[in-house]
Parts: structure tokens; C-alpha cells; sequence
């Protein structure tokens, strides 16, 4: 039996066994094992085959957002409309065979826009290019999930189980879980709130199951088995999504209506270029991006080049970014805008800056 059909012989008894207080153990087992099932079957198998063409694309701009969906949902089309990459776009499925990069210019950043080959479903198990897209998807800051507004909720759903099955965990946290192995000691298990998914029998059981006798857990929030497994493989990417309903042209306005007060959502046509710039304006959110100006003593700022930080950036990593030996050289800075209290104001290296900022820095 092959690892594919343990999977799937492993799904067939979850969805039949039915949930209550005698069976969360036996279905705790059950999710460990397929996670461990999952895992052995994303791992790049020993016979390395002939060299196909290159997939994955160097990283590059200020951040890095995955477009995904399923073939013909307008994928290659936005594109072609956000970026001036043009990207082969037909009526007939998998236009695009490879990974085409483009790049969108929104308020002084660069954003790497990557157009996946469409996903098809079974492609956590290497059905189409399925695995190879989901790895690029991983080292992206967001994913864009285009969907056809046409299809209803079908394709995010399956769309959301292929991600979720090879550890793409969106719109989620990760869980608040302290887990260490340890030489011996046996198992410690404490929590700081009450549980009612994890007992410690079900910790220990999932342990035993990774080979796991010693350690030590410390659950800081009320997680469920699922999350438990998550911290233990410890390989879980979580990543903001952006799920976008293209043709919207194309149905109902009160179908628009409840796709665009979908959390999470935007509604678009890149037929008729609708809605695309309410698009930009909420991707840029999801990318946490601030503009930083610079100002040289006696000048006036330098509008014509932001620096492009992420949200959180102190004066410490702007100085990190202009050169790696300012900070050591660093006396004090003077800062204009929303994150002071009065313009100008005389800040040290962890001061926080935010979007539209302006910066002088004085050296010792």
C-alpha cells in the first residue's frame, strides 16, 4: 500500500468516525498519522529524475505575493493588467505551464507578482505541477487566491484543503504552544488556561505517535489536536490571504453583494477593469509595507525614493537598510510625521516608525 492510499484510507475512517468524548483519542492518532503520512510525501524523492525546466523564481523587490487558482479564472489576465510582464492569456485551461514573474510599482515598492500554473485538485500529491507551484507559494508574504465569482464557494474550499494538507495554514495565527524535546525527563505537560480539546493522555498519545517520550508542553491558549501537530512538525507556513472574485461582471448583484462582505474578500473584472485599484489599495495592507523618506541637514526631504519597510521597522533597521555600519555610527535621529509626538522630534534606535515618515539621521 502505497502512502497516497494510506492517506486516503486514513481520511475515509475520519469522516466515519463520528466526534464525542470516546473517540477524541482514537481521532487524535489519526490526524498524527496523517500528518506524518503528509509530510513523507512532500519530501523530494532519492532518485532525482532527469533536469526539467526551472520552476521557482529569485526573490526580488520589496515583497512577494503568489497568485493561485484554479486554470482559467483570469490569473494570467490580471497579470497582464497589474504589471507590465505580459503573461499568455487563452479561453482553454493551463495556458500557463511555468512560473512567470511581473512586477507591481504601488507607492514607491516594488511588489513581485508571481503567476502560477493552475492548480488542479489532488495537488498535494503531485497531480499537475501541483507540488512544485505550492512550494513557490510558500516562501511567498501573501497569497492571492483568484477564483471564478462564477463557481460559487466550490473552488476556495478545495482550493483551502490542497493548502491546508501541505502545511499552508491561511489567515491563521500560529498556535501559542511551547514545545521542547528533551534527552529525559519524561513528558511536562502545564497550561495557563483551561482546555477542553487537548488533554494530556491526547498529548502524550500524538507524542508516542512521532516518537516522541520526553518533552515539554505548555499550552498558553485553548488549541485543538490539529494545532498541537502544527507546533510538533514545526514546518507550518501561515501567511495572509486575499481571496479575489474575478467576473463578477458575470453574475448577480446581490451575489456581488455577499462575495465583497466576505472576510477577506475583494470582487473584481479584469474584463472590464473593475475594482482593481480598491485591490492594490487592500494588498498593500495585507503586505504591512510603510514608506520611509530620508532628509539630509539643511535639505528638503528626498520625496522621489522611499525606503520600503515592513510594519513594526525601527530607526535601527532603517539604519540597517541605508548601510550596514550606520547604526555603530549612530548618534541620534530627528523624525517628522505621525509617529511622534511633535515635528521634528529627537529619537534613539528602537523608536517605531510608520508609513510617510521622515528621517534625519546625525552621526557621533
Amino acid at each position: 500500500m502505497g502512502i497516497t492510499d494510506k492517506i486516503a484510507e486514513i481520511e475515509r475512517e475520519i469522516s466515519r468516525t463520528q466526534k464525542n468524548k470516546a473517540t477524541e483519542y482514537h481521532l487524535g492518532l489519526l490526524k498524527a498519522k496523517l500528518a506524518k503520512y503528509r509530510a513523507q510525501l512532500l519530501e523530494p524523492s532519492k532518485t532525482a529524475g532527469a533536469k526539467g525546466e526551472g520552476f521557482d523564481v529569485m526573490k526580488s523587490g520589496d515583497a512577494r505575493v503568489a497568485l493561485i487558482g484554479f486554470p482559467s479564472v483570469g490569473k494570467s489576465t490580471f497579470l497582464s493588467l497589474m504589471t507590465s510582464t505580459a503573461s499568455e492569456a487563452a479561453s482553454y485551461e493551463f495556458t500557463t505551464l511555468t512560473c512567470i514573474p511581473g512586477v507591481i510599482e504601488y507607492k514607491g515598492a516594488n511588489i513581485q507578482l508571481l503567476d502560477l500554473p493552475g492548480i488542479i485538485e489532488g495537488a498535494a500529491q503531485g497531480k499537475g505541477r501541483g507540488r512544485q507551484v505550492i512550494a513557490v507559494a510558500r516562501t511567498a508574504d501573501v497569497v492571492i487566491m483568484m477564483l471564478d465569482a462564477t463557481k460559487g464557494d466550490v473552488q476556495r474550499e478545495l482550493l483551502e484543503k490542497e493548502l491546508e494538507s501541505v502545511g499552508i495554514r491561511l489567515n491563521r495565527m500560529k498556535p501559542n504552544i511551547y514545545f521542547k524535546p528533551k534527552k529525559g525527563g519524561g513528558l511536562s505537560y502545564n497550561s495557563t488556561v483551561p482546555l477542553t480539546m487537548c488533554s494530556e493522555k491526547l498529548v502524550q498519545l500524538i507524542l508516542h505517535e512521532y516518537k516522541i517520550f520526553n518533552a515539554e508542553v505548555l499550552f498558553r491558549e485553548d488549541s485543538t489536536p490539529d494545532e498541537f501537530i502544527d507546533v510538533i512538525v514545526g514546518n507550518r507556513v501561515y501567511m495572509p490571504c486575499l481571496y479575489v472574485y474575478n467576473k463578477v461582471d458575470q453574475i448577480s448583484i446581490e451575489e456581488v453583494d455577499r462575495l465583497a462582505h466576505v472576510p477577506n474578500s475583494v470582487v473584481i473584472s479584469c474584463g472590464m477593469k473593475l475594482n482593481l485599484d480598491y485591490l492594490l489599495e487592500t494588498l498593500w495592507e495585507y503586505l504591512a509595507l510603510i514608506c520611509i523618506f530620508t532628509k539630509k541637514r539643511g535639505e528638503r526631504p528626498d520625496f522621489g525614493d522611499a525606503i520600503i519597510m515592513r510594519r513594526g521597522a525601527s530607526v535601527e533597521h532603517v539604519c540597517h537598510r541605508i548601510h550596514r555600519t550606520l547604526a555603530s555610527q549612530f548618534k541620534y535621529a530627528l523624525v517628522w510625521g505621525t509617529s511622534t509626538k511633535y515635528s521634528p522630534q529627537r529619537v534613539g534606535l528602537t523608536h517605531i516608525m510608520e508609513h510617510e515618515d521622515v528621517i534625519q539621521i546625525v552621526k557621533k
